[in-house]
């Protein structure tokens, strides 16, 4: 498996491939696998016994074109190789070639929905056996312009461990920190990118003054960190709402559960979120979600089953559907379990060996 990162990596896409690491491994059918990632920050944490977790190609694109191609063509024939990013897909379809092996493309979100502009790598797509997609839409916008998969294509959504997260009081700690006692949470977790802009911060500050105008305890937190956040923070200063708006920065791996728990309602009306792990973890915690119907969030919340849909662009709806939440209070709702690890691992399974 060639990727962007797994262990020693942060976000929604390390996430995943650690799950899809961790779910391969323990296959009855699979005998070991080797990953290579582009990046891995130390500590890499526990690795699966059957996986060898391969840093050679850490140091630059160049360095990582050599170890793959060198582990990928020298070492012991590969059954399956797992491109874990279009982006590495012209290394993994001639590593596959020449090995003879069976060639598998997980695609997660918008650097699929729309053609790559990398001729080689668009062309290329026809010669992947399997697509392994994390959400429905994302899969949709990735078929409507790449050539069909050989042997067909399948939905794997994010897994998500439950024995890590569960209903607990607010952290007595974050609450001084963040100035959060007698105030009702609204909370939006990814990261501010600025060439997307699309995980539904500008929307949650601009409607934050109409809904304060209602009920002046609302309080925003927009956790996590990119090169977007400084432009977040002059808005909500236009807006008013500077006092009302806590930028946490990039929150501790360890205390996850603890800051998605800060949270009365969890909102993020995106356009361009390809699933939306993090509604995951915070229904996880008893949270209840709104998410937009109009990207992979709804089917996060499936399909509005376990949480609220609204259109992104309708402040009236999400006014509404903030409010409705609230007056829900918090409880994991049961069909979450859908998303359980173990069923992650079936599903894979399956997937690859029927």
């Amino acid at each position: 498996m060639l990727l962007s990162d797994a262990y020693g990596g942060f976000g929604g896409i390390s996430q995943y491939n650690r799950d899809f690491l961790d779910a391969l491994c323990v296959l009855p059918q699979v005998g070991s696998v080797e990953a290579l990632p582009r990046i891995a920050v130390p500590p890499i944490g526990d690795l699966p016994t059957r996986l060898v977790f391969n840093l050679d190609g850490l140091g630059g694109i160049a360095r990582f074109t050599r170890a793959a191609l060198k582990r990928g063509l020298t070492g012991p024939k590969p059954d399956i190789v797992i491109c874990g990013h279009i982006n590495l897909l012209p290394l993994c379809v001639l590593i596959a070639t020449l090995r003879r092996a069976k060639l598998v493309m997980l695609i997660f979100g918008i650097e699929v929905w729309q053609p790559t502009a990398r001729r080689l790598v668009d062309r290329w797509v026809s010669r992947i056996d399997t697509v392994i997609s994390i959400s429905r839409v994302t899969l949709e916008r990735y078929m409507a312009w790449a050539a069909a998969p050989r042997l067909g294509t399948a939905i794997l959504p994010n897994a998500i461990h439950l024995e890590h997260y569960g209903m607990a009081p607010k952290a007595d700690d974050l609450v001084a920190q963040y100035g959060l006692a007698d105030r009702k949470v609204l909370m939006t977790f990814g990261r501010m990118a600025g060439e997307e802009r699309a995980k539904g911060f500008d929307e949650m500050i601009e409607i934050l003054p109409r809904l304060r105008a209602k009920d002046p305890s609302f309080i925003y937190i927009a956790a996590g960190k990119g090169d977007d956040m400084a432009r977040l923070k002059a808005k909500a200063v236009e807006f008013g709402v500077a006092d009302h708006v806590v930028f946490t920065g990039m929150v501790p791996e360890d205390r996850k559960a603890d800051y998605f728990r800060l949270a009365d309602v969890y909102t993020m009306p995106s356009r361009g979120e390809g699933f939306g792990f993090v509604f995951l973890e915070a229904m996880a915690c008893g949270v209840p979600a709104v998410a937009s119907h109009s990207d992979g969030g709804f089917e996060a919340i499936r399909d509005g089953a376990i949480g609220i849909a609204i259109d992104p662009s309708s402040q009236d709806e999400l006014e509404n559907a903030i409010f409705t939440a609230l007056s829900r209070g918090k409880q994991i709702p049961a069909g979450l379990a859908y998303f359980a690890f173990p069923n992650f691992g079936r599903r894979l399974g399956e997937m690859l060996f029927g």
